[in-house]
């Protein structure tokens, strides 16, 4: 969709807690990262708002205003930087606010601490209150994740009186159900809401006060980060407990595949990688194979290179992995792991690393460069997840012809299509059932094609021509903001 196949443009306000480059634990970050990128070069006057976390520089002061939190008065200062976004060929820049205040995020870390409630009440309200400080009005505030939840809210019940606010819809994406932002009751009062929503018609959930809930019944349309993350997480088993709140606005629930950023994904300029590559000599890429053995102290091989980039956590598939691998070890191929998490896994496979060292390669932290490079370097990467919401992982593999062995499960159930022997087709290797059997299964599929070096070269080129960039979900955002904006009353939004 270009800017001029859009019927209407919009004021949208995108709220995160962490946007990419300022601030980025997971995926998150680079969804409120790219995303507001792909809306502004449909035309829309996109902004962004976030916390001012420790570490952020390269800002400017703009101002500052009140907010109350609970009983108190507490001040924010507003600060500003941009993400640069590309126009018809020229730059564009999109405004970034950042939330500041020195008691709430001025720490070592950005999440973890005691007062967390307290710390996102306090964004969240503040949220709202920029608007009247920059006398500035969005259409849409697109709402991130429990820790901007109490904003779809507070906005119905504490601001909708104000004409600067009655034109304002919302939509709230749910990242990761699993994080939830549940706080004791007396929460309510440091959103300075009564004990009246305490219900379980409310935000009262299993005895807490639930941001997450929140956002789900206040926002006018929510939405998660893959169709079939949608559907599954309306059901007890991937739920979190949530699955009646959210079966109750099934109705207003969509999926929208997360896209992935070209400009920065790319092998054929991407500087992180050893060697530069594309569909026009994807010959090359075996050369960041050999470099990555070499660097990861494996002997250079032909054999299939199998990789892992993750957060070493239960979610991603790893105890399979873990049982799976001494059957891995007496086939022929090699293994690498970068990732950081429970220290369980670190351990785990830090031992294995010591038990095979001509075939495993493991190192614990996070390397951007070394993340690249073993998604340009390995022939195979492994996402065996219990549950993926979108995923960007198998995306960024399929983009540097790493072909994707999958559960097929949320976003990897939408973005892999397992590959069929005898049409040729798909994408991918994908396998249903959690368990170590139906996962070697799949990997012993995918090096049975990988021997056969036509087929498993067709099969590369196929991986790297999908499209998965965000002009298409930046697209269908936009069809939800005209959803979201329909189930307003007309109002006017000032200007």
């Amino acid at each position: 969709m270009t800017v001029q196949e859009l019927d209407e443009t919009y004021r949208i306000l995108v709220a995160s807690p962490e946007v990419a480059p300022f601030a980025k634990t997971g995926g998150l970050a680079d969804v409120a990262g790219s995303l507001p990128k792909a809306l502004a070069a449909m035309g829309n006057d996109v902004r962004v708002v976030m916390p001012r976390y420790r570490g952020i520089t390269d800002v400017r002061t703009i101002g500052d205003f009140p907010v109350w939190v609970g009983w108190r008065k507490v001040t924010a200062i507003l600060r500003e930087g941009v993400i640069r976004a590309r126009l018809n060929g020229a730059e564009k820049l999109v405004p970034v606010y950042f939330i500041d205040n020195y008691h709430y995020f001025d720490r070592d870390n950005m999440y973890m601490y005691f007062d967390e409630a307290e710390r996102f009440a306090f964004f969240s309200r503040a949220i709202l209150e920029m608007i009247r400080h920059l006398g500035w009005a969005p259409h849409i505030i697109h709402c991130n994740d429990w820790q901007t939840g109490p904003v779809p809210l507070l906005l119905r019940e504490q601001y909708s009186h104000d004409p600067l606010y009655q034109g304002i819809a919302t939509v709230f994406t749910v990242h990761n159900l699993q994080y939830q932002g549940n706080y004791p009751r007396e929460t309510l009062h440091l959103l300075g809401l009564g004990d009246e929503y305490f219900t379980p018609e409310r935000v009262e959930f299993y005895g807490d006060v639930s941001f997450m809930k929140a956002g789900i019944l206040y926002a006018d349309v929510i939405n998660t980060v893959s169709k079939t993350y949608a559907k599954e997480i309306q059901t007890p088993e991937y739920g979190q407990r949530m699955e009646g709140v959210l079966r109750a606005r099934s109705k207003d629930l969509h999926g929208i595949m997360n896209g992935l950023n070209y400009h920065e994904f790319n092998p054929e300029t991407d500087a992180r990688i050893y060697r530069n590559y594309g569909l026009g000599n994807i010959e090359d890429k075996k050369e960041n194979k050999y470099a990555l053995q070499r660097d990861m102290n494996l002997p250079s091989s032909t054999a299939p290179l199998l990789g892992v980039v993750s957060r070493l956590v239960d979610q991603k598939g790893l105890d399979l992995i873990a049982d799976v691998m001494d059957e891995m070890m007496d086939m022929d191929l090699q293994f690498v792991l970068l990732g950081t998490g429970d220290p369980h896994y670190e351990n785990l496979f830090r031992s294995l690393r010591q038990r095979h060292p001509d075939k495993i390669a493991v190192e614990i932290g996070f390397n951007v460069v070394l993340a690249q490079r073993i998604y340009a370097g390995c022939d195979m990467f492994l996402m065996p997840s219990r549950f993926e919401p979108g995923g960007l992982g198998q995306l960024i593999a399929m983009r540097y012809g790493t072909i994707p062995i999958v559960r097929g499960t949320g976003g990897l159930a939408d973005t892999v299509t397992n590959y069929e022997l005898e049409r040729q087709v798909g994408n991918g290797f994908t396998f249903a059932e959690y368990s170590a059997d139906a996962l070697l299964d799949a990997m012993r599929r995918a090096i049975e094609v990988y021997r056969d070096r036509r087929r498993w070269t067709a099969l590369v080129e196929n991986a790297m021509r999908h499209d998965f960039s965000w002009n298409r979900s930046a697209a269908e955002y936009m069809g939800l903001y005209g959803i979201a904006r329909n189930k307003l009353e007309a109002v006017p939004v000032p200007a």
